[in-house]
């Protein structure tokens, strides 16, 4: 983990959950828009497409060159291990398993606990950092179906947090009803042009951690769910009419 002394006040900063996916870039840029000092936190946990962790220091460096006024807000990044999620998960995102869905109706690349773990170590750090608000990718609008990316779970999440570590965490999370079309759009509201080129060519979405095709919304397999969801909001995106 990476990263210098804290802060001395809890002021109006932010720690981000940044995957470097492209939901989770779409968080960082709507925080560095709102808040004073932006800190980003990524996780390796043995993940099948851990080339999203390779993505993360061009994404970062990439924005900060195209915008210069959030480059004066962005702060550290930080990395955490995980590995001990992996060992204890047998699923399709941290083993070689065929991607498929379950006897229960969830994907087999619902990684039990992630997102629980994730805000949890997230807020951990931020306590440690000075951060008031923790900012997530996670939607239940248009989704896997994975029970810890819905707003219910997070809201509660939440709670037990503050309550846990006597503090007032704000968790954000942008995206919960936003469709993909409406994330890409968000995006273009965000930084235009410049940002919607930097999330096409600079994040990662693919489950398999294909980077060796280039398809008009990305890179990726084309075939796995998440580049399915990625596909079918960039072409709605496209389609919309000009405003």
């Amino acid at each position: 983990m990476s990263g210098g002394e804290a802060s001395e006040t809890r002021g109006d900063g932010a720690l981000v959950l940044f995957s470097g996916g492209q939901d989770s870039a779409t968080c960082l840029a709507w925080a560095l828009e709102r808040f004073g000092r932006v800190e980003t936190l990524g996780f390796d946990y043995g993940q099948r497409h851990r080339v999203e962790l390779d993505c993360r220091a061009a994404f970062r460096d990439r924005l900060a060159a195209a915008f210069p006024a959030w480059a004066a807000r962005l702060g550290p990044d930080h990395t955490l291990p995980l590995q001990a999620l992996g060992a204890v998960s047998d699923t399709a995102l941290t083993g070689e398993a065929a991607i498929a869905l379950r006897e229960d109706g969830l994907p087999n690349t619902f990684v039990p606990g992630r997102n629980l773990l994730f805000v949890t170590f997230a807020a951990a750090l931020a306590y440690r950092r000075g951060l008031r608000h923790l900012v997530a990718g996670m939607c239940e609008t248009d989704y896997s179906g994975y029970p810890d990316c819905r707003d219910d779970t997070l809201k509660a999440l939440q709670v037990a947090i503050n309550l846990g570590m006597a503090s007032r965490f704000v968790l954000h999370t942008p995206l919960m009803w936003r469709d993909k079309a409406a994330t890409w759009r968000l995006t273009r509201d965000l930084g235009g042009a410049a940002l919607v080129d930097l999330v096409l060519e600079h994040t990662h979405t693919c489950y398999l951690g294909d980077r060796t095709h280039r398809h008009e919304w990305g890179y990726g397999c084309g075939a796995c769910p998440a580049c399915e969801l990625r596909r079918r909001g960039w072409e709605r995106f496209v389609a919309e009419p000009a405003a």
